[in-house]
Parts: C-alpha cells; sequence; structure tokens
C-alpha cells in the first residue's frame, strides 16, 4: 500500500460523522444568467443565489478520455442550473457520496451574492481528497457570498486513473485532473462577470489535495494570469513522508511523481488488463467500472501522483518552490494543530495503538535517528501512544513542511499564514479526541455535508472575513510572514485567540530539520 492519499482523515469522518442540515430552502423565483454557453437557470435563497452543475468543459468521455478538457457545446434555450453535476468516477472512501460517480463530471458550482452589484472578488474553491475522491458539491460556500460578498466557484476535477493515468505517447500523462482545474479557471475568466464577479480579481484555493493543487498551480506556466491570489489549506508542496509514519505499510514518498514512473504504472495497468498494442485506445474502450475496480485502494493501482516533467508541471512544485519559481500573487498559507490525529484515529478506535507499536512505527520510519525522536516525543508525555504516533506525523509530514514551504513563498510573495487551533469544533465524535485534525477547518468555511454544522458562530465569522477580506486585496489582516524572521508571524485561528504562533517550536522543527528527508519508493 502506498502513501498517497493524503485525506483518509476525511473518510474516516465521513464515515463516521452524521450529515449537515441542508442549505437553506429557495426563497424566490428562479435567475437568469447569460454564460459564453448559453443561458443557465439558478436558484434565489435568502441573500444569495446558486447555480449548480454548471459545465465548464465537455465530458470526458469515449474518444475525450485521458484527453484534455475540450470545450463545451452551446446549448439552446434556458440550461438548469438547480442541482450538482455528478461526482467525478472515484472509488468511494465515505463522502456521503456515490461510491463511482460519473465520467461526465467536468462542471462548477457558483455561489454568488444577492445584492444586484457586480466586480465582486471571485474564489475558486477546489476540494481535496487525495487526488482520488471528492467533489466540489460537498461544500457549501453560502456564508462566503453573504457575509463576505465573495463569489465562489466549487470545482470537479478528474480523479483517480481517469485523472492522473499515463502511458508512452499519451499526451497530458498524469496530468489530466490538473488540466480540468486549469480549464475551469479559464472558464471563470471567461464568464466571472455574468455572475457579478471580477475576472481580474480571482484567487485559487484548496484543501489538503485541493492545496497542493493551488501550491502545483502556483508552479504551472500554464496558469500565468489565471489568479491573482493563492490559498493553501494543510497542503504544501513540501509535504512528503517517510516509510510506515503515514500509516502502515504506507512506503516512503510524496504526492508528486515523474512522468517517467506515471507511464511504467499506466504500461502495468495495461498489461494486467491485457492491452498491448494501442494501450491507450484498448483502455478507452474498457468499462469505467473495470478501471475503478483494478484501481481500487492505494496499491500500486491508485494513480493518484499528479505528474512532473510535463508541460503542465515542468518542475517537481517542491523543487520548483525551492528555485522560487512560482507566480509572483499574495498567498495565504496554513495547516492544522492536530493534522494527523484523525488518520491515526482509525488505528486508535480500532487498536489502540500501543507503545510498542508506536516504537516500532518510529525505528521503521527513522532507522538510527529512532531514539532521538523519541526523545523528543516520550509516549509519557501524551494521554496515549496512538495521539503520540500522531504528533509525530502532523509535525514531520504537515506542519515543518508548511512552514519551510511558506518561507520559501514569503521570499518573493506576500504571505499570511495561519494556524487551525480550534479543538471544539464539529468532528465525528465516537469519543475520540480528534483536536484540530486534518480538515477542521473546512465547517467554518463552509457548511459541509459530512460534519454536523455546530462550528463556534464567533470564529466562523472571523475566518470568513479574513478569507473574504484575502479574496478582495490580497491582505488578510493580521501581520504578513516575514522570511528572514526569527519568528515569523503565524496567526491562530482559535476562539479567543488573537496572536501568533511559533510554529517552528511548537513542532519541533528545529528536530526535523536535521533528520534527513525520505526516499521515494522505487515502487511508488
Amino acid at each position: 500500500m502506498r502513501g498517497k492519499i493524503l485525506i483518509v482523515v476525511i473518510a474516516a469522518v465521513a464515515l463516521f460523522a452524521g450529515g449537515a442540515p441542508a442549505p437553506a430552502p429557495a426563497r424566490g423565483g428562479a435567475e437568469i444568467v447569460r454564460t459564453d454557453a448559453g443561458l443557465l437557470r439558478g436558484t434565489v435563497h435568502d441573500g444569495y443565489r446558486t447555480f449548480e452543475g454548471v459545465p465548464y468543459a465537455a465530458p470526458p468521455t469515449g474518444e475525450r478520455r485521458w484527453r484534455a478538457p475540450q470545450p463545451v457545446a452551446r446549448w439552446r434555450g434556458v440550461r438548469s442550473a438547480e442541482a450538482p453535476g455528478a461526482a467525478c468516477k472515484q472509488n468511494g472512501l465515505g463522502f456521503g457520496q456515490p461510491t463511482s460517480g460519473d465520467e461526465d463530471c467536468l462542471y462548477v458550482g457558483v455561489t454568488t451574492p444577492l445584492d444586484g452589484r457586480g466586480h465582486h472578488p471571485v474564489l475558486v474553491f477546489l476540494p481535496g481528497g487525495g487526488f482520488q475522491t471528492g467533489s466540489g458539491s460537498l461544500y457549501d460556500p453560502h456564508r462566503l457570498a453573504v457575509q463576505g460578498g465573495v463569489v465562489v466557484v466549487t470545482v470537479n476535477y478528474r480523479l483517480g486513473v481517469f485523472g492522473y493515468l499515463g502511458l508512452p505517447g499519451l499526451a497530458g500523462s498524469g496530468t489530466f485532473g490538473l488540466q480540468d482545474q486549469q480549464a475551469a479557471l479559464r472558464w471563470v475568466r471567461r464568464n466571472a462577470a455574468a455572475f457579478g464577479g471580477d475576472p481580474g480579481t480571482v484567487t485559487l484555493a484548496g484543501q489538503s489535495a485541493g492545496g497542493m493543487s493551488v501550491c502545483a498551480q502556483l508552479t504551472s506556466p500554464a496558469t500565468a494570469g489565471l489568479f491573482q491570489r493563492a490559498i493553501i489549506q494543510s497542503g504544501s508542496c513540501l509535504t512528503d513522508w517517510p516509510a510506515e509514519l503515514f500509516l502502515p505499510n504506507v512506503a516512503a514518498g510524496s504526492q508528486w511523481a515523474s512522468v517517467a514512473e506515471v507511464r511504467r504504472e499506466g504500461t502495468r495497468l495495461a498489461e494486467r488488463l491485457g492491452c498491448r498494442g494501442d494501450a491507450p485506445a484498448c483502455l478507452r474502450s474498457q468499462p469505467a467500472e473495470t478501471l475503478l475496480r483494478e484501481t481500487e485502494g492505494t496499491g500500486l493501482k491508485a494513480f493518484v501522483d499528479p505528474a512532473y516533467g510535463t508541460p503542465v508541471l515542468p518542475r517537481k512544485p517542491a523543487d520548483a518552490l525551492r528555485a522560487g519559481a512560482f507566480h509572483r500573487v499574495p498567498v495565504l498559507s496554513g495547516g492544522n494543530l492536530d493534522e494527523h490525529r484523525a488518520f491515526v484515529a482509525a488505528l486508535d478506535l480500532a487498536g489502540p495503538v500501543t507503545a510498542e507499536r508506536y516504537t516500532a512505527v518510529l525505528r521503521a520510519a527513522f532507522g538510527g535517528d529512532a531514539d532521538r525522536v523519541l526523545a523528543e516525543y516520550p509516549v509519557a508525555a501524551y494521554p496515549s501512544p496512538g495521539l503520540a504516533w500522531a504528533a509525530v506525523a502532523t509535525d514531520r509530514i504537515w506542519a515543518c513542511p508548511t512552514l519551510a514551504g511558506n518561507r520559501l513563498l514569503a521570499r518573493h510573495n506576500p504571505t499570511y499564514a495561519y494556524e487551525f487551533a480550534e479543538r471544539d469544533g464539529p468532528n465525528p465524535g465516537l469519543g475520540y479526541p480528534w483536536g484540530a485534525y486534518h480538515g477542521a477547518e473546512l465547517p467554518y468555511l463552509f457548511d459541509v455535508t459530512y460534519l454536523p454544522d455546530t462550528a463556534p458562530p464567533a470564529l466562523a465569522g472571523e475566518m470568513v472575513g479574513a478569507w473574504a477580506l484575502f479574496a478582495a486585496t490580497g491582505r488578510a489582516g493580521w501581520p504578513r510572514f516575514g522570511a528572514g524572521a526569527a519568528i515569523p508571524y503565524t496567526r491562530i485561528l482559535a476562539t479567543g485567540a488573537s496572536g501568533g504562533a511559533d510554529v517552528a517550536a511548537e513542532h519541533h522543527c528545529g528536530l526535523w530539520s536535521r533528520i534527513s528527508a525520505p526516499e521515494r519508493s522505487s515502487t511508488s
């Protein structure tokens, strides 16, 4: 099993949590908007409008499977935009969505303020899901529209084998999902004004795999001028992990793969399915369900690694960040205090994790450095061995790479850093101490379908205001992150908090700067 699903936590949340209340009922008549492909009928709500299931590219089906996104065919009359488009084809990990979705899935949802004014800032949100699961319709952004005055566009993009397959001779190998995101940004540039948005004030935002996508798009030459700000939530370009630390049997690696690696995996898949000769044509003839079955899980078959060494990503995003090869736009970037607790939660709830297992994990992950890690994170310092494991993984995989990435970004771009530290917000329950887990900040910005709607309103209002201010101005309402500062400012987002966090000290980043990065598995 490979370490490729960077949002298993959200799967766990989806499986264990109750659903959130439905969005506010419609109050009023339908609203008509003219896009470049035709007229849309949306829905008027109390203070906002929604346009759902809006196509931004042609269905990537049949001969368009594993090709660059193609233009939408114009339609006559008025097209209904009153229900979400299908989630992209996927092996389900929960999320409250159909476990398979549909290949015809390149849709956006648009939520706009209902104030009759134009030139609102636009926020384009890329959902997470480890590049394997998820859907934009899971996130209702009406608070950002009503309270923040922002036009919000939520995006579906191709996932798993449909988004990241590579084959020798296949143009776009390993980048189809990223190309979809770029097509959505081009759609926004053409159509934002029709929804009251300013096409010159676009923020690209995302969480987890969506955040990594934002970071990747910052380094892509193809996105120059398509967005003017970027928000990266729990998704640094520098995220990687040593063997066994992310989850059991997960090899060392990162979320990025060379195009050669992706093509090798695609060739292995083609051979498994008896596709020789013209492998792309043969695989296009395979039923989608067969491809899902053959790529289920997190093994060699998962196809969730965006490929670099391509026109979309010429360089590995981590290397591009280190070289300063990224777009010069303001960035809001951060993570959560207890990111990895929900990944370990599934083990703890089934186990629980023992002290012996914790020690074994550290020895597998860090070899000769394990004793140094054990001395810094003694099991006796934590309520349980599982929470000790989660603390190590949070710091090594998430917090310190995010801090390092923020330092690199801040060398060239206005950068605003945060740490979400609210430990008493919506969570899956079950008596587990979830803390500020991976994804815990999302219900403070959105109504999230797989979590209860219980976010404390004061903190939610503060975060909506900060995200909206950043989308409008490129500033977050707190001091900039200073790349050269001994303790660069990182805003704490928690009830009653008003200052900054010393992320390096809090997450033992001095230790991790002295322990070498993992080698990528040759089979990953």
